[in-house]
């Protein structure tokens, strides 16, 4: 009996503009390569319709998330977690995400994102559901919140994970799995030195499409099917057949998102 791999991409924005010429095609490319399962990490309020409309179009293949973006935390943000919350009290959602800490572009709202970061992580355990955390150059101010909330009942992804081996263990200990994509495929990744020494059940995939395409495609649009050259390169970190990274990340993805 043929088995079909089913491959999981944690973490695809489709329903980005970059998409918005050759969308089903690009989602049929994916099938096609064995990509099955796309989570689909909200915003704010603006990307909420379209995330159903895709639900709507591929009910067997597209799992929402609900939250507000931490680039996204402004002035308004108290409105746009009113919204995260309006929206889980209303229907089903598989994680809380992308939530978080980025003080790559500014640090402006900083104390805005960490309220915005704990009381999302808070709407989680209350739904009994995973984070998807969103960090960029600032591990120690989301290490600070994930220490004063851990608890058996929060869990999660460490959406593209792109720290040290240091940091990764310590993500591993808050119940997180690591995001892997394209960024293990670069030259300058770093993550690729010390992906071995981590069990290989502590790591999911993801493209965070249209961004971060893997080699061969740095630089382009990022999307689904590439997800394949990320599988070829931890089949060679591992010594595991692709088939094996492919089966062993999408059960981690259930473990995660509980489908």
């Amino acid at each position: 009996m043929e088995t079909t791999i089913i491959i999981t991409d944690t973490h695809t924005h489709l329903y980005s503009e970059e998409f918005d010429q050759d969308r089903d095609g690009m989602i049929q490319r994916a099938i096609n390569a064995g990509v099955t399962r796309f989570f689909i990490p909200a915003i704010d309020a603006s990307a909420t319709q379209s995330m159903y409309d895709l639900e709507q179009n591929y009910p067997d293949n597209v799992f929402l998330m609900m939250g507000l973006h931490p680039t996204y935390v402004k002035e308004n943000y108290l409105d746009e977690l009113q919204h995260v919350e309006t929206e889980l009290s209303k229907r089903k959602f598989y994680a809380v995400g992308e939530i978080g800490i980025d003080l790559y572009w500014d640090k402006t709202h900083l104390k805005e994102q960490q309220i915005a970061f704990r009381r999302q992580i808070q709407l989680a355990k209350q739904y009994k559901l995973p984070i998807v955390i969103h960090c960029r150059e600032a591990f120690n101010e989301i290490f600070e919140i994930l220490e004063e909330e851990k608890s058996d009942d929060l869990f999660g992804i460490f959406h593209c994970f792109t720290g040290t081996y240091e940091q990764a263990i310590q993500a591993i200990s808050y119940n997180m799995k690591l995001g892997i994509g394209g960024v293990v495929t670069f030259k300058n990744g770093k993550i690729d030195q010390f992906l071995n020494q981590i069990n290989l059940k502590h790591i999911v995939l993801e493209t965070d499409s249209p961004y971060l395409a893997p080699i061969p495609y740095r630089g382009k649009r990022n999307e689904s099917s590439y997800l394949v050259n990320v599988i070829a390169k931890l089949a060679e970190i591992y010594e595991l057949s692709e088939t094996e990274i492919a089966e062993a990340t999408t059960q981690n993805s259930k473990d995660v998102f509980g489908i």
